[in-house]
């Protein structure tokens, strides 16, 4: 998971992407980096950090151009501690391209070999990422006549990659004095969106990983970035888009509004904060017939991204709703920390318990999800040092029980609390006196509710089925034992 960014303007795009990229933090904050092109001339700068700590008004000053991409990185494949893993990526042949990815290849290492046994291409870092960009980079050459590029020769391209490519892709290219692409792959597992803004000098276009990143730079949602779909930007600002794929087919990744996007963003149609809601709404039906509810006194969400749910749970129920966990928004994302211990450690310095909310009550708390247990079990300690007579913890998604193997960070059943426990089992790890999972079907209900046209998702993380049919046993093996190493 990381978040991904495209301008085509008519002024200087450097604090365009970087305000975009600030809206998009939430999806990496492993690295992040910039790339403009100027009189067909790529200016890059990127490291590791978050956006606000990698940018110096000096490197903002180094990225001159009306035209360019960024991405805050979230690393899952490759190394975390590379730098030179940090995107956006460059090669020069053919033509220069810049290029950012959010996903996971699921057969990077066959293309790996193929792209140095035929197509006679290094691979110098880790990065399945650089793997992607070598397999489009090779496809534009052999899709280009003469010495001169055509759109037809990206959409051509682009549709081999399709071919060659397994696993989740949303991608935002940049073909140095040509234009840029966008596309995504044929199940649309990671999401891809689209808008404009008109200026006296015409109309100028963003692509993105999320909504937010248009609606708070100025710019007007258009549309998602159709699964398979490709999106060629000239940089006068024409816009020329092509399908791609020979069977597209719309299988968003659940876990995108569980967790991982804003809650203020449009996805596919569904609106994350509306189904965040909805799923609140089932999961307290559930809570309902396993709980004892008048044993319950006060519900609290764990901020932020359960809010909704637990809002809308305790509504529902008829139960007091409080926010008795105040977080430290200076501190990131737990999950999409690299590193166990450093996860652990920072639970407690981002949230801390208000002690005269749970001081003698039985409290219900609600997460969004339980991964690896370690923030739950430290949130449910929290809560009986605080004062709590009993802590039943609810889940908005279901026990994630297999590894996840198109860009989100549990790629080992190992590491997953739920993976061979039962619910009973999970809640004695995590210390609740009960505990209540969201089931599969009404988690995927809940976004069908928003938009009933979204009717498959990629749950693999919850049910173990990899819609793109590559995945086996041995290749989950494979990636155990190299993360283990």
């Amino acid at each position: 998971m990381c978040g991904i960014v495209g301008v085509v303007a008519h002024a200087p795009v450097n604090q365009l992407i970087y305000d975009s990229l600030l809206l998009l933090q939430h999806r990496g904050q492993d690295a992040a980096g910039i790339a403009t092109a100027h009189n067909n001339v790529f200016s890059t700068f990127r490291a590791r950090g978050q956006v606000r700590d990698v940018f110096r008004t000096r490197n903002m000053r180094s990225l001159p151009g009306n035209a360019g991409i960024g991405q805050v990185r979230y690393p899952t494949a490759g190394s975390v501690e590379n730098e030179d893993e940090s995107q956006p990526l460059y090669v020069n042949a053919p033509f220069g391209i810049t290029f950012a990815h959010n996903g996971n290849l699921t057969n990077h290492e066959e293309l790996r070999r193929e792209l140095f046994q035929i197509d006679r291409r290094h691979i110098n870092t880790n990065s399945d990422s650089e793997v992607l960009l070598n397999v489009f980079a090779h496809e534009l050459q052999r899709a280009t006549t003469g010495v001169s590029l055509d759109q037809e020769a990206v959409f051509r391209a682009i549709a081999e990659v399709h071919r060659r490519v397994r696993g989740a892709y949303a991608v935002v290219a940049h073909i140095a004095g040509f234009g840029m692409v966008a596309f995504r792959d044929p199940y649309g597992i990671r999401p891809l969106v689209m808008g404009y803004t008109v200026t006296d000098a015409g109309r100028e276009w963003m692509v993105a990983s999320e909504s937010v990143a248009l609606e708070g730079t100025g710019f007007t949602f258009e549309r998602d970035v159709h699964p398979g779909e490709a999106v060629f930007i000239t940089l006068d600002g024409e816009v020329t888009a092509r399908q791609c794929a020979e069977n597209p087919r719309l299988v968003p990744c659940v876990f995108e509004y569980v967790y991982l996007a804003r809650p203020d963003s449009l996805m596919d149609g569904v609106s994350v904060y509306s189904a965040r809601l909805r799923m609140g709404e089932y999961l307290a039906d559930k809570v309902a017939r396993q709980l004892n509810l008048g044993e319950i006194d006060v519900v609290m969400p764990i901020p932020d991204s359960a809010r909704p749910a637990a809002m809308q749970l305790a509504s529902r129920l008829k139960l007091d709703y409080r926010e008795g966990f105040i977080k430290n928004r200076y501190v990131g994302r737990t999950f999409i920390m690299p590193g166990q211990a450093v996860r652990k450690k920072s639970v407690r310095q981002k949230l801390n318990a208000i002690g005269e909310e749970f001081a003698g009550k039985n409290v219900l708390i609600v997460d969004d999800s339980i991964v690896r247990g370690t923030t739950s079990g430290e949130i449910v300690d929290m809560a009986r040092a605080a004062g709590a007579n009993k802590v039943f913890f609810a889940s908005a998604a279901p026990p994630v029980r297999y590894p996840n193997v198109y860009g989100i960070d549990m790629p080992t059943s190992s590491e997953l609390i739920a993976h061979g426990r039962s619910d009973e089992e999970v809640a004695r790890i995590i210390g609740a006196d009960a505990l209540v999972y969201q089931d599969i079907d009404s988690m995927k209900q809940a976004v069908r509710d928003v938009n009933p046209a979204v009717q498959d998702f990629d749950a693999s993380c919850f049910d173990g089925n990899y819609v793109t049919g590559d995945v086996t046993p041995e290749l989950l093996a494979r990636v155990e034992v190299s993360r283990r190493g």
